[in-house]
């Protein structure tokens, strides 16, 4: 069962007719997952699938972004110890349960992307059942610009949505893409005027009231499929991104960044 206590950057709202509305809550960094936040994406769908009282989950963010992608700087100061497990710089294995625990929930998922949503971000909210998007909406998965190749789903989810070659060439140059563009190559489902919340919810409450066993089984198959190509792809993505972490491009990268200068790769 969701229980608040256990998530400090995830707020809930319960909703009528058994739609929960779960938000990304750290807007003062754009909502990106330091270790703590994405331990809980992770066992979001693990608490929501045992929830008894929860129908449709509704995902979006706080502020002005849906999931800038990864934070890797300091744990917030109200952060304490007994959350989010430790892990070893090569275990990926979390990497894996973010994406395969999303898909192995039986309820609908809707994504209320309210704005800029990157990298972990984008590939997460396009891995939901349903993508609501606001016209402010940005994806993008932009590892490859500081060295490090796709290795949260998005080689899973992108190709699917539209298409093999379409998605080399968005996740080779860390282009992004506004809500207009997104819509016109399958991304995302609706994309609304200012705030998706109130259509996700739309959407999310004729769900709940529907006939809830025949709508998972309409789902589940769906993304048995996907769960059986992520297994083929995501632990060679994550080995190949965890050696890119190593690379000499990846310590360039970062370096410029801090320099505030475009990076110069040597492949190496």
């Amino acid at each position: 069962m969701l229980d608040q206590a256990k998530y400090l950057h995830i707020k809930f709202e319960r909703r009528d007719h058994g739609v929960v509305l779960a938000t990304l809550n750290r807007p003062e960094r754009l909502n990106a997952t330091n270790r703590q936040m994405h331990w809980e994406i992770t066992e979001l769908p693990r608490d929501a699938a045992l929830d008894l009282d929860l129908k449709v989950l509704v995902i979006t963010g706080a502020g002005r972004a849906f999931c800038a992608g990864g934070d890797f700087g300091p744990p917030d100061p109200e952060e304490k110890p007994g959350g989010a497990p430790e892990l070893p710089a090569d275990d990926w294995g979390e990497g894996i349960q973010v994406v395969e625990n999303l898909l192995d929930f039986p309820k609908p998922v809707i994504s209320a992307v309210n704005g800029p949503a990157m990298g972990l971000g984008a590939n997460y909210a396009l891995l939901c059942d349903i993508v609501v998007a606001s016209n402010k909406a940005v994806f993008g998965d932009p590892h490859v610009k500081i060295g490090v190749g796709a290795g949260d789903g998005g080689q899973v989810i992108w190709p699917l949505l539209m298409g093999p070659n379409r998605a080399k060439y968005y996740l080779m140059t860390g282009d992004k893409l506004d809500a207009a563009e997104a819509d016109r190559l399958g991304l995302v489902n609706f994309v609304v005027e200012g705030d998706p919340v109130p259509r996700a919810l739309e959407i999310a409450e004729r769900l709940a009231k529907g006939p809830a066993l025949a709508i998972s089984a309409s789902k589940v198959p769906i993304n048995r499929r996907l769960k059986s190509i992520a297994q083929q792809i995501m632990p060679l993505s994550l080995e190949m991104e965890m050696a890119n972490f190593k690379s000499e491009d990846h310590a360039e990268a970062v370096k410029a960044f801090q320099e505030k200068r475009e990076p110069v790769f040597k492949s190496r």
